[in-house]
């Protein structure tokens, strides 16, 4: 039973984090319908950012994250305005062409600069004891970073106006236009959060799991999962299928092995397509 729990407070701390990751994913997706298959290399960088400023600038981890959510949030703009606004009308096709290309473009640099050696962030917290269990600190911190987060998420979209402006715009982007709300800035400050939060999810990962620049693919599947479980275009429904997913990678590994994860995770995939599309939190159409 101690070992089943502990396999339990393991999968709930990482699914607090792919929660994170998911979020950015779906609030695209809520928008403005883009698919965005740059998502998972952003994952990436974000992992490759908190590396470097903990190696090369000596930045504790989680300071780090102040640093990398800037620059994931810079980076989501200036992919939204190259990359998508032109192919925001567009047929769906376009927009999936346009942000596979960005990347394609990433991991090409990323692979010419870092190669595709595994990388970890050697910084540790110690390790917590409760109720017969150890965590990690280093986990328990990301996770807690992670609710922050998404508590400021909540906090900004429902309780200021660019906030306000950008649920108008997900609700009917052209009664939004009629009632003044400027659209682009609003389509472009969306892509921009969607993409820092992807960068922050990446980074909180690096400090719990080794990576390299290939590994934001694997974490982008993951996303997706838990978009389809949370329901498409809902942030906080992401953060509950993102505990979900975390249950099951922490349980499974507990009565089997650990290969069959993904397994499991993309059974439970198709099987929510199948029976119900809008996911466990999403409204019937």
């Amino acid at each position: 039973m101690s070992q089943l729990l502990q396999y339990l407070a393991d999968g709930l701390l990482i699914g607090v984090v792919y929660g994170i990751a998911a979020m950015g994913l779906t609030l695209i997706f809520g928008v403005m319908s883009v698919i965005n298959l740059a998502h998972g290399p952003i994952i990436a960088l974000g992992m490759f950012g908190v590396y470097l400023c903990f190696t090369v600038l000596g930045l504790n981890p989680f300071i780090a994250l102040i640093l990398v959510a800037a620059l994931g949030l810079l980076l989501g703009l200036i992919i939204y305005i190259v990359a998508v606004h032109r192919v925001l009308n567009a047929p769906h096709l376009s927009s999936l062409l346009a942000t596979f290309s960005v990347n394609m473009i990433i991991i090409g640099i990323g692979t010419t600069i870092w190669s595709t050696s595994f990388r970890n962030v050697d910084y540790s917290l110690g390790t917590l004891q409760a109720a017969g269990i150890s965590l990690p600190a280093t986990r328990v911190a990301a996770a807690l970073i992670a609710l922050l987060v998404t508590g400021v998420l909540y906090w900004f979209l429902y309780r200021t106006r660019p906030g306000k402006n950008i649920r108008a715009v997900a609700n009917n982007r052209t009664a939004a236009e009629l009632m003044g709300i400027p659209s682009t800035r609003v389509l472009a400050l969306s892509f921009g959060i969607g993409t820092m939060l992807a960068a922050i999810a990446g980074g909180l990962i690096g400090t719990i799991l080794p990576f390299t620049i290939l590994s934001g693919g694997v974490y982008e599947l993951k996303s997706f999962v838990i978009v389809v479980l949370g329901g498409l275009g809902n942030p906080l429904g992401a953060l509950v299928g993102g505990l979900i997913l975390g249950l099951i990678e922490g349980v499974i590994p507990a009565f089997t092995s650990v290969g069959w994860v993904p397994v499991f995770e993309f059974v439970l995939f198709v099987l929510l397509l199948l029976l119900r599309p809008q996911g466990l939190f999403g409204a019937k159409k």
